[in-house]
């Protein structure tokens, strides 16, 4: 089973994972995560180092559950939501999980949602977790 996890760092995210982590295990699956630099490109080095950091800390997170597991760092300019359905799409992925986030409607009218792009376009199921 391939499971596919949008990382970003926040607590929504390390709850995420740590399903992730359990449904790997549980299914014998490999864990894919993923963070996006959204509308970032190659020369953001700050935001690059400090995503690699997140990315390695998932990993080893995963790997310690004694799952497999792989990091992908996305920068190609897409929004976040963008960038995991199309992940999911090349990588034939099962299952999506990720972790979201109480906003106001207001604020989700503004800052749009990564959550509901996923669950709404994805190629496979979607698991939320807050």
């Amino acid at each position: 089973m391939k499971i596919l996890l949008g990382y970003d760092g926040s607590n929504a995210a390390m709850d995420a994972l740590k399903l992730a982590a359990k449904h790997g295990k549980a299914f014998n699956g490999t864990v894919y995560v993923i963070q996006s630099l959204s509308g970032g490109s190659e020369h953001d080095e700050e935001k690059i180092a400090a995503a690699d950091d997140q990315l390695s800390f998932a990993e080893s997170l995963v790997t310690n559950a004694g799952v497999a597991c792989e990091t992908h760092l996305l920068v190609r300019g897409l929004p976040p939501g963008e960038d995991i359905v199309r992940f999911a799409e090349e990588k034939e992925i099962d299952t999506i999980i990720i972790g979201v986030r109480r906003r106001t409607q207001v604020g989700k009218m503004l800052f749009g949602s990564t959550a509901a792009y996923v669950i709404l376009n994805a190629p496979c199921p979607v698991i939320t977790i807050r």
